[in-house]
């Protein structure tokens, strides 16, 4: 944490883009205690609060794009041989896999929110040689909707940041729940409302 601290009073905004796409790449970044800090320095007043979470959504987008890339071009062996180096074993490859096969591009919208999967679902999409528009219409609004939980959630608890780790195990089951249901419902909606639209 001290690493990313310097970063983000060294290089500011710049900082949570460039530490964004190497956690979501697979660097072993604690991004979601990277984002709460970037919360609690809007609360300080260091941080203008629009400006965090559209450098936060940037540096989450390229990161997340840059992996899609990776599978598009490289394809599972060079997950599985490179995976490792970045933390992500062939375990994990192998339940996301399964996640992935059952619930698809819907796991690149809530896949940030669980640990392990944020990292490996975007080298499955290029895998699986999902549509670029597909993966990017799930993708980006995911990272969207993270970065601004995350970043909300430090500028919200504010002194007591650093017991985002108390809530996360404490209650990231219900976030990833109620989300998950959100979504469907509105994508239940969504769809519904353009067939009788036609």
């Amino acid at each position: 944490m001290q690493h990313l601290s310097g970063l983000i009073g060294h290089y500011g905004y710049f900082g949570i883009f460039i530490a964004l796409i190497g956690g979501i790449v697979g660097l072993p970044i604690p991004d979601e205690v990277l984002l709460t800090y970037v919360g609690y320095n809007v609360y300080q007043g260091n941080m203008n609060y629009l400006l965090a979470i559209l450098s936060a959504f940037f540096g989450a987008f390229g990161g997340i794009t840059l992996s899609y890339i990776l599978g598009v071009k490289l394809g599972l062996p060079f997950l599985r041989k490179f995976g490792p180096k970045f933390h992500i074993t062939e375990e994990r490859v192998e339940r996301t896999r399964k996640l992935f096969a059952k619930y698809g591009p819907f796991l690149l919208l809530i896949g940030y929110f669980i640990p392990g999967v944020r990292h490996i679902v975007a080298y499955l999409s290029g895998i699986n040689g999902y549509k670029y528009k597909k993966f990017a219409l799930f993708a980006y609004a995911g990272a969207f909707i993270w970065c601004f939980t995350f970043i909300t959630l430090g500028r919200t608890l504010g002194e007591n940041w650093m017991h985002v780790g108390d809530y996360l195990s404490r209650y990231s089951i219900y976030v990833i729940m109620l989300f998950a249901v959100t979504c469907l419902l509105y994508f239940t909606y969504w769809r519904r409302s353009r067939v009788f639209g036609k």
